[in-house]
């Protein structure tokens, strides 16, 4: 008699067999994947489980203790098969055993033929297969290996210019991405059917919305006017096929709206091949209020989804079953249209975990923007190009770059994208002229006094410092009008302070604000002058977009002054080169000193541009470090960790309310929250002035540490006598 083999067994007491389990994988994972991936992702899907045929398996499924590894079963039958020992078969051979071995557990490092560990080669070696209850052969009774013919994929590695290693293991991680995406949705669909998933979007309408909301802005000044022909002119230039759209306006000539129009152009163009937009923002700060604008403009014709660390999905700001819907997209994107961080974004791109690189497949088919795309971390610059110059070559997406302060990236596009084509959008720059309303005057080394008398010498004055605790210091020794931002404050004084100082301007009422860079992106305020503490000339030029904005005067004063303070160190190579420039251009913010300064800044840097990849040079693809490089790719430094402040009755209720079990409330606690670093977060605890009361969310828990004004101070003293 023929054995039944069970791969699930639903709580109700239903049955899924093997055969079923590996049948739906295999059309699901096909279905995830573009047309070259196609036959590999099926054979993935079909032979992922093959370990599920043993004996040891199926008793795990009665509830033994006896622990199997079933899922090496299918990579070692790639592993000793002929396909996998031909020349021109290898490279899809070994990325079948590579997601096939990490279907569970992620991707793991290649390894080398000595290992004997959790490496695919030491686990090779295992060979469960073919005695006692670890024989799986009866997966022949039902089941064959696939031995897709991938000539394309082979040819699209061999012949690359570049580094074929870089690419070979995007190729494998995005396979994974549809096997481990249709292995987890085919569960889902046998044990729980009842899941919903439909997110939907008539982009048509959502067009014709952006559309309505850009011609509601007439051009009467003659800076409205220039800002309208270099619309058009991206507009136009954006129709030619290209795989990256360089989007190169400056700040004040509506960048977001712009490159929206330009997506949305894009997609509907493709008729029906791509299906989704996916708009990445570098600031957690400004994603929520960008989301908000999307949300106003066209949210009632497209489901919007945000993933990014701020989010909660059951706050009640949704429909039950939309909200469970959307929790269920951000597992793995799909979503017609997607705000996100660009941590979210490249983590996922080279992560290691099934749970993260469910979304990869669904970067695929889609208009990606990068907001700020200059603030690519310097030495993560070669990965991330590497991440979507794959993606719109080989995977049917097209990326916009946005930036008022665009790097020329053409060198590095020659080293890291030499098969993609990338399109200036905006060639003629004579309308730039409209929006230099600034005089940019460079102070040198300065008193902090000095500073604080100039800038209370105009009507209004802006200061941009670098470190948080210089904006509580300079603040604390002002007088007049004056107000503090930086993120030592919570979301919820910031955005009171920023509707103050907004008043006070309307209102002509003389105003000095200090602040940290948090000011430089997504705070429209309009200033007399800015004072910028010297910094990259990204930042300079952010600062001073905040000085006459509206052209109301003839120019605007922007000042740049230096202190004894010692700098941060990234900030050290920006700083002597932006020195060196102030030297040599009359205009510092022309397009030739802003390409001038991204070449130096990427010559100074090239060696920690280069070394970051995943081929050292030395491995073949037997031994791709997958888990390892993952482990050290951050594309930010330093992780921060949330505090929230409950100095305030609804912060009080909030938290009182998370205490008492109810999660839903975190995204609201979100208002009332400070980002630390580590380093003071545990500062903080070892003061013995932050508990999380087994919620897993800290509180202040002395709210004499903390200025509604000045925000957190982890300095304070009581200084009274009693």
């Amino acid at each position: 008699m023929i054995m039944t083999h069970f791969a699930h067994i639903s709580e109700d007491g239903r049955k899924q067999t093997v055969f079923e389990h590996l049948n739906g994988v295999a059309k699901l994972a096909e279905e995830n994947a573009v047309e070259m991936f196609k036959p590999l992702a099926y054979a993935a899907g079909k032979t992922h489980d093959l370990g599920k045929y043993a004996k040891a398996f199926q008793n795990r499924l009665s509830n033994s203790a006896i622990r199997f590894e079933h899922s090496i079963c299918g990579a070692i039958e790639y592993a000793e098969s002929s396909y996998a020992k031909s020349r021109n078969t290898a490279f899809p051979a070994y990325m079948l055993q590579y997601c096939i071995a990490g279907h569970h557990t992620g991707l793991p490092d290649g390894g080398t033929v000595n290992d004997t560990d959790t490496t695919l080669q030491g686990r090779l070696k295992q060979k469960p297969q073919y005695h006692g209850d670890s024989d799986y052969s009866a997966y022949r009774t039902e089941a064959e290996l696939e031995f897709p013919d991938c000539k394309e994929i082979t040819a699209a590695i061999m012949t690359s210019t570049e580094c074929h290693i870089e690419k070979f293991a995007f190729f494998t991680r995005y396979l994974f991405s549809c096997l481990t995406d249709a292995d987890y949705l085919d569960t889902e669909k046998f044990c729980t059917p009842q899941t919903e998933r439909s997110l939907t979007a008539d982009f048509g309408a959502v067009r014709y919305a952006v559309d309505e909301k850009l011609r509601s802005f007439q051009p009467v000044t003659e800076l409205q006017k220039a800002r309208f022909r270099l619309q058009q002119q991206a507009f136009v230039n954006a129709e030619e096929p290209t795989n990256i759209s360089i989007l190169n306006i400056p700040t004040g000539s509506g960048k977001t709206l712009c490159s929206l129009k330009i997506a949305l152009d894009k997609l509907l163009a493709s008729k029906g091949q791509k299906k989704r937009i996916i708009y990445v923002i570098p600031y957690t700060s400004i994603i929520e209020q960008t989301a908000h604008v999307f949300d106003d403009i066209f949210g009632k014709y497209a489901d919007i989804l945000q993933h990014h660390s701020n989010y909660c999905f059951d706050d009640g700001a949704h429909e039950p079953n939309t909200a469970e819907k959307l929790k269920k997209a951000a597992e793995n994107w799909d979503a017609p249209f997607i705000v996100t961080t660009s941590v979210q974004f490249f983590e996922s791109l080279y992560h290691f975990k099934g749970s993260s690189l469910r979304k990869l497949h669904n970067m695929a088919n889609a208009v990606i923007i990068f907001d700020e795309i200059h603030l690519l971390p310097i030495d993560c610059l070669q990965p991330c190009l590497r991440g979507i110059g794959y993606i719109t070559k080989y995977l049917n997406s097209e990326a916009v770059f946005l930036s008022a302060t665009m790097p020329d990236y053409s060198e590095l596009f020659k080293r890291y994208l030499p098969e993609c084509s990338y399109n200036v959008l905006v060639k003629d720059k004579e309308d730039f002229r409209y929006f230099r309303k600034c005089r940019y005057i460079y102070m040198g080394k300065t008193e902090p006094d000095s500073v604080l008398e100039k800038a209370q010498a105009y009507q209004s004055s802006l200061i941009v410092v670098n470190k948080r605790r210089t904006a509580r210091e300079l603040y604390n020794r002002l007088s007049g009008n004056k107000y503090h931002l930086s993120t030592y404050m919570t979301p919820d004084d910031r955005s009171r302070t920023i509707k103050d100082i907004r008043s006070d301007l309307a209102g002509h009422v003389p105003v000095t604000v200090v602040s940290t860079s948090l000011i430089e992106a997504g705070v429209d305020l309009d200033f007399k002058s800015v004072f910028r503490e010297i910094a990259g000339l990204d930042n300079i030029i952010q600062s001073g977009g905040r000085c006459n904005r509206e052209g109301i005067d003839e120019s605007g004063d922007v000042y740049v002054f230096e202190t004894d303070e010692k700098l941060i160190r990234d900030l050290q190579v920006p700083v002597n080169i932006v020195k060196s420039l102030f030297e040599e251009y009359e205009d510092i913010t022309s397009s030739e000193c802003i390409n001038e300064y991204y070449r130096r800044l990427h010559k100074e840097n090239d060696d920690k541009i280069e070394s970051n990849s995943i081929d050292s040079g030395k491995i073949n693809i037997a031994g791709i470090p997958f888990r390892t490089y993952a482990n050290q790719f951050e594309f930010i430094r330093e992780e921060s960790v949330g505090i929230v402040i409950c100095n305030c009755d609804e912060a009080e209720k909030l938290y009182a309310k998370l205490k008492a079990g109810d999660r839903s409330v975190r995204r609201s606690l979100q208002k009332y929250t400070v980002s630390l670093k580590r380093y003071e977060l545990e500062q903080a605890v070892k003061q013995g002035i932050a508990d999380d009361f087994d919620t897993g969310v800290l509180m202040l828990t002395n709210t004499d540490y903390y200025n509604s004004e000045t925000g957190l101070d982890l300095d304070y003293t009581d200084d009274k006598i009693i």
